[in-house]
């Protein structure tokens, strides 16, 4: 995963105290990367009225529908990390990673996340996580699917 996660993809102390905000923070991300268009971010909230990216664990996976494929310039992850928790539709989510997938690559990116959150040992990492560093070795130790 980290092939796809540079550091300046991942924040340690996000600055996001709402939903919405969550999601331009972790859209602005991939946008200033050069990895998506500005537009994907609008597609970002288009998958969020349709579906909730809200996955338990205190994580939640925004990403573009399937109509922003074309916004895509090259595959990315990025993961922003909150210190209180912020509100996801009555869930608490300290964790969002927005992901960018050319193709179907976003689907194995999903798969590894979710492998990352369904250990509860490791997610607590994520969540006690305070530097990029600590965050990148957690994420290190998911093997590509």
């Amino acid at each position: 995963m980290t092939e796809l996660l540079s550091a300046d993809l991942i924040v340690p102390a996000g600055t996001a105290r709402t939903k919405e905000d969550a999601i331009r923070e972790a859209g602005a991300l991939l946008v200033g990367s050069g990895a998506v268009d500005p537009g994907y971010v609008d597609a970002m909230f288009e998958r969020e009225q349709t579906i909730s990216t809200y996955m338990g664990s205190q994580l939640a996976i925004p990403h573009g529908t399937n109509e922003a494929k074309g916004a895509i310039h090259r595959s990315a992850v990025c993961l922003v990390r909150y210190e209180q928790p912020v509100d996801w539709d009555g869930n608490p989510v300290r964790v969002v990673v927005g992901i960018a997938g050319v193709g179907d690559e976003h689907l194995s990116l999903l798969s590894r996340i979710a492998l990352v959150f369904s250990d509860g040992d490791r997610a607590q990492r994520v969540l006690d996580a305070t530097t990029r560093e600590e965050l990148t070795a957690v994420l290190a130790e998911v093997e590509p699917a």
